[in-house]
């Protein structure tokens, strides 16, 4: 028989949960609902003027070239920067997790990068791959390879790409990491008995047992992609060149900050917003089906 735990005053269970309530409420639903209101609206840049348009703005959006090429554009870069970012940590935390010697040194060094802010981070890579200074541009003019993503659009998707996936590795490599010390070794060792390799051992036993773990780090990953890309994009190409890097994210704040289109801006936060919650929706419905707890 259960023991149910209760409280000696009703108001103290409201009283706890009460901070987080406040704090979604002013920091998610308030701002989300406004954008939803100023969506249906058309405003001009000196906001003297606003006129309530329904979903107009929607409607241009959609016949609206440029914005159905970001569509791509982040799409590509969503994933690949996902499946770049965790499968480099997933190799990392499989090579830390058989370290003995300086194994504390070694996780600690490829958590750090976590520390570096978005905008840093891309910084950090802008003057790695500069074409003039950097030394990653130096080593493949050498090889033979014109480097410069100033021209070149997909060198520049390529850059905010690694930029991106280096900044979320350390994130990736500490669950992945965990995952994998949490699996018995009894499992590994018969599974050695067995006569299987390691390669078989990691796909047949290891992997399987992670799924948990990689089905929570896919949702994780595609949210970053989506959202929190933003300063990395801005620090290292500003959206170009001829808006090849121009993602979903970055073409809110180019539309709303730069061109002052408030409403079509509001109605791009809009739609990314349904964008990512379907996407994980459709995750936890289809995906997690093959997750083994």
């Amino acid at each position: 028989m259960q023991k149910r735990v209760g409280f000696d005053r009703w108001a103290l269970p409201y009283l706890l949960v009460l901070p987080q309530l406040v704090v979604t409420l002013v920091f998610f639903i308030w701002p989300a609902s406004q954008a939803l209101w100023q969506s249906m609206l058309r405003q001009d840049p000196f906001g003297l003027s606003t006129e309530f348009v329904w979903f107009e703005n929607f409607v241009e959006l959609f016949h609206d070239p440029a914005y159905l090429h970001s569509f791509g554009r982040t799409i590509v870069f969503s994933a690949s920067t996902t499946f770049l970012s965790m499968a480099v940590s997933l190799l990392m935390a499989v090579a830390a997790d058989r370290v003995v010697r300086g194994a504390n040194t070694y996780k600690t060094l490829l958590i750090w990068p976590y520390a570096v802010a978005p905008a840093i981070a891309g910084v950090l890579w802008w003057f790695i791959f500069n074409p003039s200074i950097g030394i990653v541009a130096y080593v493949l003019s050498v090889l033979g390879v014109d480097w410069n993503h100033y021209n070149n659009g997909a060198q520049a998707m390529l850059l905010v790409v690694i930029a991106a996936a280096w900044k979320q590795i350390s994130y990736n490599f500490i669950f992945f990491l965990a995952g994998l010390q949490a699996i018995p070794r009894s499992l590994i060792e018969a599974a050695a008995i067995d006569a299987a390799g390691p390669v078989k051992r990691f796909w047949t036993v290891v992997f399987p047992l992670l799924s948990p773990t990689t089905f929570f780090l896919l949702v994780i990953n595609v949210v970053y992609s989506f959202f929190e890309t933003f300063g990395i994009v801005h620090a290292t190409t500003s959206g170009g060149p001829a808006a090849a890097t121009e993602i979903l994210v970055y073409k809110v704040y180019k539309d709303g900050f730069i061109g002052l289109d408030f409403g079509s801006s509001a109605a791009q936060s809009v739609i990314l917003m349904a964008i990512v919650i379907a996407l994980t929706v459709v995750q936890f419905r289809y995906i997690e089906r093959r997750v083994a707890y």
